[in-house]
């Protein structure tokens, strides 16, 4: 029989959030304050992140904001009260794909424009190279836009980057 306390399904969840997010090189607390906000929507406020998720405010200050970014939570406030509030944002994980998809565009750009500079006395397998990384974004691009449009992200209708599939 082990001395530590049982974790509850929530905590179980809220914490196997936390280490997957951390697995795609997010913190870990991160993880947790979304697997937290997923169970209880908010709008919720440093303070009672922080007493839930047992982290300084600092901490919840930090990762709020990269959830933010993230477009995964955003800020709200309440009439006639100071303090920041934070609740799931509405679409959260349409969001975060559409994110995802923008920062591969943008690689598919730059693999373009480092193809377009090679010249003809450039190593043929260099461009070989690149021609792979250019088909990799090229078919990554094509599936997360059909994601994001079965999803209803609200860019679903959005211009792809010049050159981009």
């Amino acid at each position: 029989m082990s001395s530590y306390p049982e974790i509850s399904t929530t905590e179980s969840f809220i914490e196997r959030v936390g280490l997957s997010i951390e697995s795609d090189g997010l913190p870990r607390i991160a993880g947790r304050m979304l697997g937290f906000m997923v169970l209880n929507g908010g709008p919720l406020s440093f303070s009672e992140l922080a007493e839930q998720l047992q982290v300084s405010r600092a901490s919840v200050c930090t990762n709020a904001r990269i959830l933010s970014s993230l477009g995964v939570i955003e800020r709200v406030s309440r009439p006639g009260d100071r303090q920041d509030y934070y609740q799931l944002a509405e679409s959260p994980y349409a969001r975060l794909i559409s994110g995802y998809l923008e920062r591969k565009r943008q690689m598919y750009v730059i693999v373009q424009d480092a193809l377009r500079a090679l010249s003809s006395d450039d190593d043929p397998a260099r461009r070989q190279r690149l021609e792979e990384m250019a088909s990799f974004y090229r078919v990554a691009i094509a599936h997360l836009q059909r994601l994001v449009e079965e999803m209803g992200a609200s860019d679903a209708g959005k211009e792809v980057a010049p050159g981009a599939p």
